[in-house]
């Protein structure tokens, strides 16, 4: 995983640098980028009394996200539209299920990633952007 202060995202390659969002021919992407809200991850570390290990606790990037939010809740079905910045557009395809690798980071993680979409939403980009840390993001109908 690579922490990025600035990325660019596209309908036909998902996240500059991450080859699973690369659209395959012949195929629709339906898991083309992956996004995660930092306080659910803090939420499922609270359930399962994670503490402070050396002063820090597991970092969200175990999850393996493609990018993370604070202080906005996604929407909890399929149909929406993630827009941020001033033009990237990505449409919510479904829930982003934790895999069995969240136990090796704390045992019992995966299960406390899936209630209320813990884990994220998946989507696919609908439009082409350049996005940064700090820029606007807005849920769209």
């Amino acid at each position: 995983m690579e922490d990025m202060r600035s990325v660019t995202v596209t309908a036909a390659a998902g996240v500059q640098g991450d080859f699973r969002g690369a659209v395959r021919p012949g195929r629709a992407p339906r898991r083309q980028i992956s996004l995660m809200e930092i306080e659910s991850w803090e939420a499922a570390l609270d359930e399962l009394n994670v503490s402070d290990l050396f002063g820090e606790r597991p970092s969200w990037h175990s999850r393996r996200a493609n990018l993370l939010v604070e202080g906005l809740r996604f929407p909890r079905q399929a149909g929406y539209v993630v827009a941020i910045g001033p033009t990237l557009r990505i449409g919510i395809t479904m829930e982003c299920d934790p895999c069995s690798r969240m136990e090796n980071v704390v045992p019992g993680l995966e299960g406390a990633l899936m209630p209320d979409w813990r884990g994220g939403v998946l989507g696919t980009v609908l439009e082409d952007g350049a996005i940064a840390v700090g820029d606007e993001i807005r849920i769209e109908r």
